[in-house]
């Protein structure tokens, strides 16, 4: 098939693809169209079997540990990890609007970085959500909090989002190399989206809610305990070059084993929790931007960065990034851009990172969590209005990512 042709329904179908996890008509799941696109491209020629296969084989561990952390994270919620944190974030408040807020930064921060995004939007909004019910205050700054946070507060870890894993393989940095370089971004991230958002919801903010009882939910210890354990393995395991993904298993088989002896789950529990069609729908999603990257689109990226580690660079990496997220969400931006930026080392990686991390606050198709974020809310009858949400991310974007990407270059002077 020539090349135009074949590159033009490649771009097709993932515009197509990208469409149809934003509508989710009838409430289907994602992977309804995004399976039979990646198969009709490699039907008709436009992706090869190899080149499929090659892409397969580079997404399986993502997907793997995916999986493995969708668990642990159904499972800590089972234990009560998440109502726990809501009801000392209700405690904790004493039912003021700003101090709850900053209990949910603090909260949202902590669970993205160290079990994901994927829990912040689906396990702990609805927490959230819950507690702003029951004291009674307005919802919408701490329901923003989180699909903002869960975005730009995943910059820390390897394991806090998929595409820092992705971005981890690039680098070549250690786990610890990784989580120390991003600790300055990561802050500076968190810190100007409270900015922002405090300014922004300033009249939401204002009054008194209901005050919760003094005396929060005691923290279930055993689920406490295990996720510490976990995170204590990512370190311990990258020392010997071993994927994240056997720490998170490892975490919900310490979690999910006792629970099914002891019927506090069933084993179709944890068969949901691992959501299939979703782990397909990433699968999918990949083998498209394949077929879109080797006929043309991707070489257009590449020439779209810059050379070096300047600052000047590192900004505007970090911008193409931003931009390329929110027009084709920010996993086929961060596998278009990676092998680009692998080969000019770690610094431009982390600058993508911080790009299709932080940016896609912009626009819904920015990325998965924002997709995953709003069906939570839809499930909750929760209505949030789309301009809101793009004023807001206008507002917010562009100064997270010259904070991040500021401090990113200071952390590469200076990290060792």
């Amino acid at each position: 098939m020539p090349g135009p042709l074949a590159l033009a329904i490649a771009a097709l179908f993932l515009a197509a693809t990208l469409g149809f996890a934003v509508a989710r008509p009838r409430g289907w799941p994602e992977a309804v169209f995004a399976v039979p696109a990646a198969a009709f491209l490699l039907a008709v020629g436009v992706l090869s079997p190899g080149q499929a296969g090659t892409e397969a084989a580079s997404l399986a561990p993502t997907i793997a540990f995916l999986a493995a952390v969708l668990v642990l994270a159904e499972l800590c919620d089972r234990y009560g990890l998440f109502d726990s944190a809501g009801a000392w974030m209700a405690a904790g408040s004493g039912g003021r609007p700003v101090a709850l807020l900053a209990l949910v930064f603090a909260t949202t921060s902590v669970v993205t970085a160290v079990l994901s995004l994927d829990a912040t939007v689906v396990l702990l909004t609805p927490a959230v959500l819950t507690t702003v019910a029951r004291l009674r205050v307005r919802a919408k700054p701490h329901a923003y909090a989180c699909t903002h946070l869960a975005n730009s507060a995943s910059l820390l870890l390897p394991v806090s989002n998929l595409t820092n894993l992705l971005a981890y393989r690039a680098s070549g940095l250690s786990f610890e190399r990784f989580g120390a370089t991003m600790a300055l971004p990561w802050v500076a991230a968190i810190g100007v989206e409270w900015l922002v958002l405090r300014r922004f919801f300033a009249s939401d903010l204002v009054g008194h809610g209901e005050r919760a009882p003094a005396a929060p939910r005691p923290l279930p210890l055993f689920a406490g305990g295990v996720v510490a354990l976990t995170l204590a393995g990512f370190f311990l395991l990258s020392l010997f070059h071993v994927d994240p993904a056997f720490a998170a298993l490892g975490g919900a088989a310490a979690l999910g084993i006792p629970a099914l002896a002891r019927r506090r789950v069933a084993v179709r529990d944890v068969a949901v929790a691992v959501d299939v069609p979703f782990l397909a729908f990433v699968l999918a999603l990949g083998l498209v931007v394949k077929a879109v990257a080797v006929h043309g689109l991707g070489s257009a990226a590449v020439r779209l960065l810059p050379g070096g580690t300047s600052l000047w660079s590192l900004l505007a990496i970090a911008a193409v990034a931003a931009v390329l997220a929110n027009v084709i969400n920010n996993l086929p931006a961060v596998l278009l851009l990676l092998p680009a930026a692998a080969a000019a080392g770690p610094g431009q990686v982390l600058a993508v990172l911080i790009g299709v991390n932080a940016g896609p606050n912009l626009t819904y198709v920015g990325s998965l969590a924002n997709l995953l974020w709003r069906r939570t809310l839809h499930q909750r009858g929760e209505a949030l209005e789309t301009s809101e949400f793009l004023r807001l991310g206008a507002m917010s974007v562009p100064p997270v990512l010259v904070a991040a990407t500021v401090s990113l270059w200071l952390s590469l002077k200076f990290v060792r």
